[in-house]
């Protein structure tokens, strides 16, 4: 096997022990939303530079809540930014967890098809005469270009060249 970026599998005990912790953070955190495409990009965003501006705002505010009309929830600001403090730690940690998730999914595919690759290439020298011709002609459609090329039509097999093998990923 040309490559083994990772070894990985979980026991039965570890994959169900996941599952809970997922299905705890979705019961906890059940009041989070859901945002169309449109709502993200018309929402007024708080980067770096603005959430120091609207710190300052929320202590200006607290101290002077004399200035603000009754209908301004000053109560509700102020959770507003607790919950956006509670929610950044954690979505850091979790943005972590599916880097990695995502890093360890790329590299497990990337593990099967380097290894699928190279066996493909073995079966296709060393398979010929061993009643495998069905199974590499099946295998081979992975690397058709479409529709069959004359050279098919006289009888030969279109399975792709190890040169199309490599460039098929």
């Amino acid at each position: 096997m040309p490559q083994n970026l990772i070894s990985y599998q979980l026991t039965s005990a570890d994959l169900a022990a996941v599952d809970g912790a997922l299905k705890t953070l979705e019961d906890r955190l059940a009041s989070l939303i859901d945002l169309t495409p449109v709502q993200r990009r018309t929402l007024v965003k708080m980067g770096d530079k603005s959430e120091a501006f609207a710190r300052k705002a929320v202590e200006v505010l607290n101290n002077n809540p004399n200035v603000l009309p009754g209908n301004f929830d000053l109560a509700e600001l102020r959770r507003d930014l607790a919950g956006f403090d509670q929610l950044r730690s954690r979505l850091m940690r979790v943005a972590r967890i599916h880097e990695r998730m995502a890093d360890s999914h790329l590299a497990l595919g990337s593990d099967v098809m380097s290894a699928t690759l190279e066996g493909y290439a073995f079966l296709k020298v060393a398979g010929q005469g061993e009643g495998l011709d069905a199974a590499r002609k099946a295998l081979a459609v992975r690397f058709s270009r479409g529709a069959k090329r004359k050279d098919d039509e006289a009888g030969r097999s279109n399975e792709g060249s190890p040169n199309e093998v490599q460039r098929a990923e």
